[in-house]
């Protein structure tokens, strides 16, 4: 059953959804979108279809330059930089320390994001940092406020100071939190003291049918695009895709790998934010088990459909719970069987061995049971990645996702 279609403002442009044509209204709000990154996560490919879309009336803040700005331009969205090094440096435990030497930019980006936001209608912020330097300018911009809460706001993630700045802007200075996902929901609910008024929750959207332009794949065809990929032609090739952090269970996986011989495992992505350590950790990790020549460090990569659909399996290895799982459900769209930390807001995703395969967090042997099984039944495989893939096109569109974004946005206003 398709989601129920919800009347937007805003234009929806073809990559957003294929089948459907809305067009802007004259009285549509003006949006500043505010972002504390310029590198390209979940949170930052979540605002990618909604900036696009608003483009005509919109502008985009970055608190941090890189590849996220060239993305939004090329989209032909508006960006400025409004960056400082000691605030993009506050991480999620030092918090504390970070703040007192990070005060004098903070207080400059909170009024230059202030001074922009008078200009336009609803202020939407997009991360935690944004909230902190949108929220505290309330008194200054005087605008509506909208925060799309991407993170489960637990003692396990984040500081006992940041949980409480997040808590009391919460309660003081935001009109509207949409959450991506229900566990990202309870966790804000339970740390403002509203358990009762859960924020509304929006699952992340994906482009379906971009991950399934070629359909499925024969073995020729698989072949062939390994070849491009400058990948192993005929082995059995377990992906993770995400950036090398501790928390993202890289370790857990080449420990896995180790378990189920002849597999070899594709990690695509990098280290993101000072977590070149833990990259020397995976390859001396690699090493260790005896497998580094089956363990391929392939850096980031723009097209993920094609690296999706040249795996035998997509893992997700998380050690703590995911807010969300992006790259699940991408790897669902793609039709490869998923396994997946059964954690967090992945299990609103992930039904075990219905359309995927759950695992608990951090259990070695289980993952690579689980690969194992996979790898020794491919009809199973391949029934669990059917299914995967007509759910995700049910239940996690862009454009699904793009209207109950941008209908949020506006009733904010109003």
């Amino acid at each position: 059953m398709n989601s129920p279609r919800i009347a937007s403002p805003f234009p929806l442009t073809r990559s957003a959804d294929r089948d459907v044509s809305v067009h802007e209204s004259a009285d549509a709000p003006s949006v500043l979108f505010v972002d504390q990154s310029g590198q390209l996560g979940g949170a930052e490919f979540s605002m990618l279809p909604l900036a696009e879309v608003c483009a005509a009336r919109a502008k985009v803040v970055l608190l941090s330059d890189g590849p996220f700005r060239t993305r939004l331009e090329a989209l032909g969205v508006t960006v400025d930089v409004i960056g400082n090094a000691r605030v993009s440096g506050i991480g999620r435990q030092s918090l504390r320390l970070g703040w007192f030497r990070a005060l004098p930019g903070i207080v400059r980006q909170v009024h230059a994001v202030a001074a922009e936001a008078k200009r336009f209608d609803v202020l939407f912020l997009n991360t935690q940092k944004a909230l902190v330097i949108g929220a505290l300018g309330k008194p200054l911009h005087r605008r509506p406020v909208i925060w799309h809460l991407h993170d489960i706001m637990s003692p396990e993630h984040f500081g006992f100071v940041q949980r409480l700045v997040v808590k009391w802007l919460v309660r003081l200075a935001v009109d509207r939190v949409v959450a991506n996902s229900h566990a990202s929901a309870q966790s804000l609910a339970l740390l403002t003291g509203r358990v009762a008024d859960l924020p509304p929750v929006v699952h992340n959207g994906i482009d379906t049918d971009a991950f399934n332009v070629a359909g499925r794949l024969n073995a020729a065809d698989v072949v062939a695009l390994r070849q491009r990929l400058g990948l192993p032609e005929h082995a059995w090739l377990a992906g993770l895709f995400s950036r090398l952090a501790p928390w993202k269970g890289q370790h857990v996986a080449i420990a896995a790998l180790a378990r189920v011989p002849d597999a070899h495992l594709v990690l695509v992505g990098a280290a993101l934010f000072g977590e070149d350590d833990y990259v020397r950790h995976l390859h001396e990790l690699a090493a260790q088990f005896g497998v580094s020549e089956r363990v391929h460090f392939m850096g980031f990569r723009d097209d993920m459909a094609a690296w999706m659909k040249a795996m035998d399996v997509v893992l997700h290895t998380s050690t703590d719970a995911e807010p969300f799982g992006r790259v699940i459900v991408e790897g669902m769209a793609a039709g490869r069987p998923v396994i997946a930390t059964a954690a967090g807001g992945v299990i609103e995703i992930v039904r075990h061995l219905r359309n995927g395969w759950l695992v608990e967090p951090g259990n070695v042997e289980a993952l690579a049971g689980a690969m194992r099984t996979l790898r020794a039944s491919p009809h199973l495989a391949q029934r669990l990645a059917d299914k995967a893939q007509a759910d995700a096109q049910r239940d996690f569109s862009l454009g699904t996702y793009v209207r109950k974004m941008i209908a949020a946005i506006a009733d904010t206003v109003h």
